[in-house]
């Protein structure tokens, strides 16, 4: 068994409770892990305060050196963090590496952001009378104790991406990873821990969401919350959280406008990728595609044999292109939301098969816009095709759902791509490819139910301070 995390030290859970982590694919038992209680959630919060104090002393370039060393450990131990992921997830061994070699890339983004905390100058002579012999500034100072609640779908990145910018802006953390994937954050907590990080600064805690998290954050020592999940639960989570800062990345049904300039091939390669990696297990997922119908035809001969060439299987064969849903569970209401979207009047071109955790890649075509297979979060392997008329209707319908995180745009008309570029309502617009590209250093959010706020080193960095203001007053002149 592996112990959970307070305050920097390994401990069991108080009630001694234990859970086994399973494999999605084969359901072989991959370790086990403590289930943690309200009064270790206590333990974790008292370690935080006290730590944060420390840690906000410390100087900016003694934590850029924890972090850097902790980047080091993550970086040695990457193919052993694959296999965790890929073990936990049902995630191919191939994406499960990629994952895990960018570990040590994020941690040194976000230490070198932490480091460079910059203010503003204010024009305090700019107000009438009153402001001439007064110097202004803003310091950025950190929160204090930052809660991260991450999902299971990646298990590595979405951990790096709230841990490693609060602890390099000088917070103390407490973690709560998704209970189907508690190891992987264990493990790259450990980097941390052995690199130098001062008692109190990290706690990662293990077991049920609704027990831990609530009572995580409505804490009053709690400042931050940073949050990645479903917008049934974000929404939950401004409820109960009173007064503090908040983050949230929440759920997104992405769209692709194929314009008839494009380049078909080249936007059925992308999508074949971008609809179906991590068994669509992902925000920025193409999940709507929305085509002309003179060009509609064409895209679908183009797509189909790709996504059929897409080979499900086991997570660990190098050969697999598409491994596990999270559970069967999941993979039962995906292959229901492509039944239920068949009956009301699309057609299944390819795929929508379950076997046990798996479901084989579908293209779903002549999908009405405002069925439910378009609306909700999918979050499964399989791309609903639409058709529209004009330009406006081909924007309406990629602003037509509650959602805002990702889209993309393909056309060979700079035109086009500008007006996509205003009108399109999403956090990220791509020109010429998917929603389902990231790099780990730009501004990463959504808009309307998608969330609030940004991720990524230099804007997570942001959101876990907060701004002060200083005036030095003089003598009059």
């Amino acid at each position: 068994m592996v112990d959970m995390l307070i305050g920097g030290t390994w401990t069991p859970a108080l009630s001694g409770a234990v859970e086994e982590v399973t494999s999605p694919f084969d359901g072989a038992a991959v370790g086990a892990v403590p289930v943690a209680g309200v009064k270790d959630v206590e333990s974790a919060l008292a370690a935080a305060e006290a730590g944060a104090a420390v840690w906000r002393a410390t100087p900016a370039h003694e934590r850029m050196r924890i972090l850097f060393r902790a980047a080091v450990l993550a970086d040695r131990r990457a193919a052993e963090t694959a296999r965790l992921i890929s073990a936990e997830t049902g995630k191919t061994i191939t994406e499960a590496t990629g994952e895990a070699g960018r570990s040590g890339d994020i941690i040194r983004l976000a230490a070198f952001e932490g480091a460079h905390l910059y203010g503003d100058t204010l024009p305090l002579d700019a107000n009438r009378g009153t402001g001439h012999d007064k110097i202004g500034f803003t310091v950025r100072r950190p929160c204090g104790v930052v809660v991260a609640i991450t999902p299971f779908n990646y298990p590595a990145l979405l951990v790096l991406h709230k841990l490693a910018p609060a602890l390099a802006a000088g917070n103390a953390v407490v973690l709560k990873p998704a209970r189907t994937t508690p190891l992987t954050a264990l493990a790259l907590a450990a980097c941390f821990v052995e690199a130098g990080l001062p008692e109190g600064v990290l706690s990662v805690l293990t077991g049920p969401g609704g027990v831990l998290g609530d009572a995580l954050v409505s804490d009053p020592r709690v400042r931050k919350v940073s949050f990645t999940g479903s917008t049934r639960t974000g929404e939950h989570i401004t409820r109960v959280a009173g007064v503090k800062k908040l983050s949230l990345e929440l759920g997104a049904s992405c769209p692709v406008v194929v314009l008839p300039d494009a380049d078909l091939e080249a936007a059925a390669s992308a999508i074949a990728l971008g609809g179906y990696i991590n068994a669509g297990q992902v925000c920025i997922s193409v999940q709507r595609v929305i085509t002309h119908p003179a060009i509609s035809g064409d895209f679908l001969d183009a797509l189909v044999p790709k996504v059929e060439a897409i080979r499900t299987g086991d997570p660990a064969s190098a050969d697999t292109g598409i491994g596990t849903l999270i559970t069967q569970m999941e993979a039962e209401r995906v292959h229901a939301s492509i039944a239920d979207a068949v009956s009301g009047g699309a057609r299944l071109l390819t795929g929508g098969e379950r076997d046990g955790a798996v479901i084989t890649p579908a293209v779903v075509a002549d999908v009405a816009p405002g069925s439910p297979f378009s609306q909700d979060e999918l979050f499964g392997p399989a791309v609903a095709v639409s058709t529209a008329e004009d330009w406006r209707s081909a924007i309406d319908q990629a602003n037509g759902t509650a959602y805002g995180l990702g889209a993309g745009i393909f056309t060979s008309d700079i035109s086009g791509a500008v007006r996509a570029i205003r009108e399109i309502d999403a956090g990220t617009v791509h020109i010429n490819w998917t929603p389902l590209w990231r790099a780990d250093l730009m501004p990463y959010g959504g808009l309307k139910g998608s969330g609030i706020g940004k991720e990524g080193p230099r804007s997570a960095v942001e959101e876990m301070t907060e701004a002060k203001t200083v005036v030095l007053h003089g003598r009059p002149w």
